[in-house]
């Protein structure tokens, strides 16, 4: 609940409960063409590249780990997750790190834009196809802005929990 204090002309929120603040709250992050929305909620860091440390027999999407403020953070090329081409990677890549399943997990994305809102009436569900594809599960859903459509993507879902475990225990 939020309670409001006005002094004057000004308007003070105060907001006691900061889910309810971030919730409808997108990341919004470029990878190839495409805008993606990662829910705020998750998005604990947003990082510049730093060096990925390899690590053997992974997934090709799986780029290695990072050693942020001590803990090692897996790295997933989201260009690689969704079978995009791969690209050199530059300055304006940034990794956003979210924290899922009890572990802290970087998406390797081409830039990250903004924070919008995103009203739950403005965003309409996935579409469904006769064959469902593999990818179309890591959408959670469609986010209308304006003339524009935002893929809001469904974290839950880009690693599945047995995914998360043997990377976890792979790179741990």
């Amino acid at each position: 609940m939020s309670n409001q204090k006005t002094h004057d002309d000004d308007i003070f929120i105060v907001d006691n409960d900061e889910e309810e603040v971030q919730n409808s709250k997108y990341l919004m992050c470029n990878i190839g063409n495409e805008v993606f929305g990662i829910d705020i909620t998750y998005v604990t860091d947003i990082i510049e590249l730093q060096k990925i440390t390899a690590i053997p027999d992974m997934p090709p999407y799986v780029k290695g780990v990072i050693n942020l403020r001590g803990q090692v953070i897996p790295v997933i090329d989201l260009r690689l997750r969704f079978s995009m081409e791969e690209r050199e990677y530059d300055d304006r890549n940034v990794i956003t790190v979210v924290h899922i399943h009890n572990t802290s997990i970087g998406f390797l994305v081409d830039t990250a834009t903004e924070v919008l809102d995103i009203p739950d009436d403005h965003i309409d569900p996935p579409p469904r196809f006769q064959e469902n594809t593999e990818k179309e599960k890591y959408i959670a859903g469609l986010g209308k802005m304006n003339q524009e459509v935002k893929i809001l993507l469904n974290v839950e879902k880009l690693l599945s929990g047995k995914e998360i475990g043997e990377i976890k225990e792979t790179t741990l």
